[in-house]
């Protein structure tokens, strides 16, 4: 499914080797808010390898005698990876855990006392390390200045191939499952239906990275053409500085985070878009959730289940900005580390797509 993305920026593809592993790809969870330094729980900033959220959460429950559930956790991060993120327990579990700890896998970095436990989203992002192997001098200059480059234009916010499950299918079950009308079993389930929403909001935003690719690359009347909409329509998407067009009732929100609107005034919106003040949004059909109005409506709505009810349905940046853009390459080696921060929910692989042109999922 991946092979067939559709990339914002039109530069030539770049060689480079790309593996995660646990020597090659580093993950740092930063937090939404600072902790109390009081309160009933207790925050461990944990370092772990080779070992996924998932099952550190089982160890931890092994550990202290708490119930899964009792384990609070922001996001979910990858086995093969090198990865820091944050746990909270109750507080008066801490014995337990010095106790019974043992493996080699997670090392507690701090430990910090709260109010309240963490709760799923409760991170503002995350900073990648990534080290790419096999990559020409040329083509590492090259990629530095493209990433430094999105870093000011933006990049189109896909899910990453790893949503998608080793034969990047599993969206068709939870296609089937969203159908069969039932209530949701467990993890598993929700997984494989949110990777059905996951599905159909990438699909989508390939098609609106399609169409503003066409409006960018040629001349209004071209394009009116091409895409067989009205000239005068055209010319006013033409007239938008930020390269992703936005339509009558795109659903906006202020970036990184805040209240929706709607586009009213489509020159008016993109200028604040532009300035990077708010960012549209795609959306992940289900339940209790606001659609697209208008024009934007009408090129959302074929990527919209509405029988799928039975998870929460959302809305979710269609375009980011990555931060902090740092690399170093070592010319002996023809290695290139790069570092850059994304928002929550951004997978770095899409970014690393994006600069390479090419899928990174291994066959």
């Amino acid at each position: 499914m991946n092979h067939i993305k559709t990339y914002a920026y039109s530069h030539t593809p770049l060689h480079f080797d790309f593996k995660q592993t646990i020597e090659r790809f580093f993950v740092e969870e930063i937090p939404l808010y600072s902790f109390t330094g009081t309160g009933n729980y207790l925050v461990l900033k944990i370092q772990k390898r080779d070992m996924s959220t998932w099952k550190l959460i089982t160890v931890l429950a092994k550990a202290t005698g708490l119930e899964e559930r009792d384990i609070g956790y922001a996001g979910l991060k990858d086995k093969n990876a090198t990865t820091i993120q944050y746990i909270s327990i109750p507080k008066r579990y801490e014995k337990e855990l010095n106790k019974n700890l043992t493996t080699e896998k997670v090392e507690i970095l701090e430990r910090f006392y709260n109010k309240g436990p963490i709760k799923i989203g409760h991170l503002k992002g995350n900073t990648f390390s990534i080290v790419l192997h096999d990559i020409s001098a040329q083509d590492a200059k090259f990629f530095t200045t493209t990433a430094k480059k999105m870093q000011k234009e933006g990049i189109p916010n896909y899910y990453g191939y790893q949503r998608f499950g080793e034969d990047s299918r599993s969206y068709l079950q939870g296609k089937e499952i969203a159908h069969s009308g039932k209530r949701l079993k467990g993890s598993k389930e929700k997984l494989l239906v949110s990777a059905y929403q996951s599905y159909l909001y990438n699909k989508w935003l390939g098609q609106r990275v399609k169409l503003s690719a066409i409006i960018a690359k040629h001349s209004p009347e071209e394009a009116a053409k091409k895409l067989d909409y009205p000239l005068e329509l055209v010319k006013v998407l033409a007239k938008q500085e930020a390269f992703f067009k936005l339509f009558l009732g795109d659903v906006l929100m202020p970036y990184p985070y805040g209240k929706l609107t709607y586009v009213k005034d489509m020159y008016q919106s993109s200028q604040v878009f532009f300035q990077k003040k708010v960012s549209p949004t795609g959306l992940l059909c289900g339940d209790k959730v606001e659609r697209a109005k208008s024009d934007a409506y009408h090129l959302e709505e074929p990527y919209d289940d509405t029988e799928l009810n039975a998870l929460r349905g959302d809305r979710r940046f269609a375009w980011i900005w990555p931060k902090n853009v740092e690399t170093e390459y070592n010319t002996d080696r023809k290695k290139l580390t790069v570092e850059f921060y994304l928002p929550k929910g951004s997978y770095a692989t899409t970014f690393l797509e994006e600069i390479g042109k090419f899928s990174l999922k291994e066959v």
